[in-house]
């Protein structure tokens, strides 16, 4: 597994860790960085995600076509997240790789339809990434 790919699922585990247990992910993520040596990439994404989550649940409200975020299961409500959040700050990666890694790790960790549904939304938030705002 590529090195970025990791970073993504390790990001996923810290934020899904800090989701379920109603604790900061950024409390998480120092707690885990003091037992691995973490790729750059997780903190930026934990921290991302993290500092625009509003605004990245408002997006993903907006666009879900009538799922909220208290609805979605654990792990689709987190990965929606850091897609969202990858798509709409991160110039490195392309849209299209961004929404694929998102699609494997949905495949990987959740429901049947979770790939669909995180694939459709991310697809749309691509489309009009350029008439939105996270900041």
């Amino acid at each position: 597994m590529p090195a970025r790919s990791r970073a993504r699922k390790r990001a996923l585990d810290i934020l899904f860790e800090a989701d379920q247990r109603g604790e900061s992910a950024l409390v998480v993520l120092e707690r885990v960085s003091t037992v691995s040596d973490l790729n750059p990439l997780v903190s930026e994404i934990v921290r991302g995600v993290v500092e625009r989550l509003a605004a990245l649940d408002d997006v993903i409200t907006t666009y879900s076509d009538g799922w909220e975020i208290s609805r979605m299961p654990g792990v689709d409500r987190v990965l929606a997240r850091m897609g969202v959040w990858e798509i709409m700050s991160d110039v490195a990666t392309p849209d299209e790789v961004v929404i694929d890694e998102i699609v494997t790790l949905a495949s990987d960790l959740s429901t049947d339809e979770s790939p669909a549904f995180l694939n459709g939304l991310l697809a749309k938030i691509v489309s009009v990434k350029h008439r939105i705002s996270i900041d």
